[in-house]
This record gives structure tokens, sequence and C-alpha cells, in this order.
């Protein structure tokens, strides 16, 4: 399935100028955005599966992790990332609120 105009926006600015979009990781899959200088991860989930989201991000040994996603899914996506053990943020989609965990 494709990514949505909007899903690919949000992984270019996340990833800044420099950085680098759809990042090889372990196991195969591939993580949203990587910081130019490889210091903060961010994974996008609009839709879909947050607890696998919130693996991918635990997968990369960047210091900074970042998970967005829709305002209405962050308690969701907070509780994703406590079950499985990454710390980070949680932010919407349009950077406006955030939560650390």
């Amino acid at each position: 399935m494709s990514k949505s105009v909007s899903h690919k926006r949000a992984q270019q600015k996340a990833a800044g100028k420099d950085g680098r979009t759809e990042v090889p990781i372990k196991g195969g899959q591939k993580l949203d955005a990587l910081s130019a200088s490889g210091k903060k991860a961010t994974e996008v989930e609009r839709c879909g599966n947050v607890e696998a989201a919130a693996k991918r991000l635990q997968k990369v040994s960047a210091p900074q992790k970042v998970l967005q996603v829709p305002q209405k899914d962050m308690g969701k996506a907070a509780k994703a990332m406590k079950d499985v053990g990454v710390k980070g943020t949680v932010k919407n989609l349009s950077g406006t609120k955030r939560r650390s965990v």
C-alpha cells in the first residue's frame, strides 16, 4: 500500500533538510525518518498499529525517538511506547502537542 501525500510530507518534515526517509532497520523493516546527524528517529503512524511503530523505534539506536500520531491517538501511542519499553516523545501530526514517555 502506498503512502499518502500527508504521510510523506510528515516524513520529510521529520527528517529535516539533509535527513533520510524510509531508512532500513533490522528485520527487513523501514523507519519513517532519521535526521542527518542520526540522533533523532521518527515514526509517523497515521491510522495503523502504534504498537508496531513503537517496536520499530525500539530497534533504532538514536538517542531521540519520536512517534507522531493523530491527536486522538496520543494516549494510545504513549501507552504503546511504555508497554514496549521505549523512552521518547509522542507528538501529534501538526507538532503542536507533545507528551514525554
